[in-house]
């Protein structure tokens, strides 16, 4: 086989591909040997028709021909592509330009390929992770909660303050629906939770007992109601003293330096952890942002949302669940979950794209040794060996899908070592904080 390719607009590559007499007449054998277990013949068995007679059973070698082409050529097209590492993203507009009734074989396949682009900036890449400082009103807040336990409520006549249970007499009337309203007594509300809908916990601040709250806010669903809340009671909690007595008492530590010091160790190896989990998705996502949504392919994006629609399928069928029941479970129209489903993808194409070209940048191209050797890790990960997975990758042309693969891999290893991690406040993190390993075996 031998190909060539040129480049046209829009993304396209045009393949010009000529087999010689050898690969027709394999093709030609193998065409024979299908259609021999397809056909009868009488006199003999299926499968067992020698190829001259099946020849002229159906009607000569110009049959025969076409079918050896037809179905070869799936074959000969992936083939071309992993001769010429291009990286098709759409389906070939393929035409035999010679050799269809005799010959040498030559056709040509147009087809869309993944773009090329380019970023800038991916060496000032500042990336926000949660804070995996531990600060004092982290801890106090921490400490308070066991103390709430066996707190007691006092009633108050001073103005609502974030932390305040007030009880309520609460109406909620659905608008522009026929739904009867609802109507709940004596309701004790936490300010500061976001239990009821949001806006409360802003406008209820500053309010006394006997004072009244009207508001519109969404119940789910894109449905709008009117709160209208009676304000009866309200009462603090006034926590015990912490002293040791009492800590000793009430919880698994001796004192309450003791227990101080056990929520700073537990709380800093949360906050680490949750910093160390989100490092990756969100580095990914600030070098997506590098790239143009406006290079996005439609058909990448499309491919993606079908995907992952696909997937959520599956995961649903898995917990024998249907898409209309999750559907009606998460207040969703299906045009709703298409719409995040495809926003989710195109975030996804995005991160590809600018993985492809940090690897470019940055001059991160996997060499043979690094190919060989992810390739030997996949095939033993997958229990086959490595050169029947090497012919497999050839063969179904995602050669240069594989090797883009060991790039981004590369490119991942680089960013991590590049960026700079910062906290919520823009304060740089320490980057060796962030490899400190937390497992409870490590901090014994």
């Amino acid at each position: 086989m031998h190909a060539t390719t040129t480049t046209l607009d829009n993304n396209r590559v045009k393949l010009v591909v000529e087999l010689d007499d050898a690969e027709m007449n394999d093709a030609l054998d193998a065409a024979a040997v299908s259609l021999a277990k397809q056909v009868s013949v009488k006199g003999f068995r299926k499968g067992k028709v020698p190829k001259n007679v099946l020849v002229a059973h159906i009607g000569g070698l110009e049959v025969l021909r076409a079918e050896a082409i037809r179905e070869s050529m799936p074959d000969f097209y992936a083939r071309a592509v992993a001769d010429t590492l291009i990286d098709p993203i759409g389906q070939p507009e393929i035409n035999v330009t010679s050799g269809e009734e005799e010959g040498p074989l030559t056709f040509e396949a147009e087809v869309e390929v993944r773009p090329v682009v380019t970023i800038t900036g991916q060496r000032n890449l500042r990336v926000t992770l949660p804070s995996p400082n531990v600060s004092d009103t982290d801890v106090e807040v921490q400490m308070n909660r066991y103390r709430e336990t066996d707190a007691i409520l006092k009633d108050v006549d001073r103005p609502i303050v974030t932390g305040d249970l007030v009880t309520m007499d609460i109406r909620v009337q659905q608008i522009a629906t026929e739904v009867e309203p609802l109507e709940m007594s004596d309701f004790m509300y936490t300010v500061g939770s976001g239990t009821i809908t949001e806006g409360v916990d802003e406008l209820i601040l500053g309010l006394k007992a006997g004072e009244e709250l009207k508001l519109n806010g969404n119940v789910g669903g894109g449905v709008v109601a009117t709160y209208e809340m009676q304000l009866k009671q309200v009462k603090e909690r006034e926590l015990p003293e912490l002293t040791d007595e009492w800590v000793e008492e009430n919880t698994e530590w001796t004192s309450a330096e003791e227990m101080r010091d056990a929520i700073v160790n537990q709380m800093r190896r949360t906050k680490i952890v949750e910093a160390q989990m989100s490092q990756r998705d969100a580095m990914l996502i600030a070098l997506g942002d590098l790239v143009d949504e406006d290079v996005l392919p439609d058909v990448l994006v499309d491919a993606e949302t079908n995907e992952r629609l696909h997937d959520l399928g599956h995961r649903l069928s898995q917990q024998q669940m249907n898409l209309d029941s999750f559907l009606q479970v998460t207040n969703q129209t299906p045009d709703q979950l298409l719409a995040t489903l495809r926003e989710d993808a195109a975030r996804g194409v995005r991160i590809d794209l600018a993985m492809r070209a940090l690897v470019l940048a940055e001059n991160l191209e996997p060499t043979e040794e690094e190919i060989d050797e992810e390739l030997d890790k996949t095939a033993q990960s997958m229990g086959v060996d490595a050169e029947l997975l090497r012919s497999n990758l050839h063969d179904t042309g995602r050669v240069a899908s594989f090797n883009a693969e060991v790039g981004k891999m590369k490119a991942s290893r680089w960013l991590m070592e590049n960026v700079t991690f910062i906290d919520p406040e823009g304060i740089e993190i320490d980057r060796e904080l962030l490899r400190e390993d937390q497992s409870e075996e490590s901090n014994a």
